[in-house]
């Protein structure tokens, strides 16, 4: 991979590879995987001061509402920078792990709904509009395939440290 995971939007968008961020978004496998998981599980940490997979998907549930919203600003031709998020302190400001594993896998379902939805009501054009976030200017649309690469990333994770 030409990215790491330090460079952001870019590292997201290729780890995408050859899917597209709508087979993703449509996609039920990553859902499938998480709901085979129990309660137990999902409170695991698999080293100190790492996220449990609740926070995991709190985080990808937060990241999806962050960027599709960055995505409709840019949609609307709003040129605002929007700066980043402190993904650290949302996680730390947050009940994750207080929540039932079900509802957070609940509010992740509804977000995704929600995003699809957005998707759906997107033109051609809309998809080509730029807009920047932190450093970054991209089309909505590569906002769209940050957002569905991050999900991969931390889904990876999932994989290959907790289950």
């Amino acid at each position: 991979m030409k990215y790491t995971v330090q460079d952001g939007f870019p590292y997201y968008i290729e780890l995408l590879g050859n899917t597209s961020y709508q087979q993703l978004f449509s996609s039920n496998e990553n859902l499938t995987l998480l709901e085979s998981l129990d309660e137990e599980k999902a409170t695991h940490r698999y080293a100190a001061g790492k996220w449990s997979i609740k926070q995991i998907i709190g985080h990808i549930t937060d990241h999806e509402r962050i960027m599709t919203y960055r995505a409709l600003r840019f949609s609307r031709n709003d040129k605002t920078l929007l700066p980043g998020y402190d993904q650290n302190l949302f996680v730390e400001n947050s009940r994750f792990d207080e929540l039932s594993f079900k509802q957070l896998l609940t509010d992740f379902k509804n977000v995704r709904s929600a995003t699809n939805s957005f998707i759906d009501s997107l033109s051609e054009e809309q998809l080509s509009l730029k807009g920047q976030a932190w450093k970054y200017e991209l089309t909505v649309e590569e906002f769209l395939q940050a957002t569905a690469g991050h999900e991969v990333h931390h889904i990876n994770i999932i994989k290959e440290r907790y289950v």
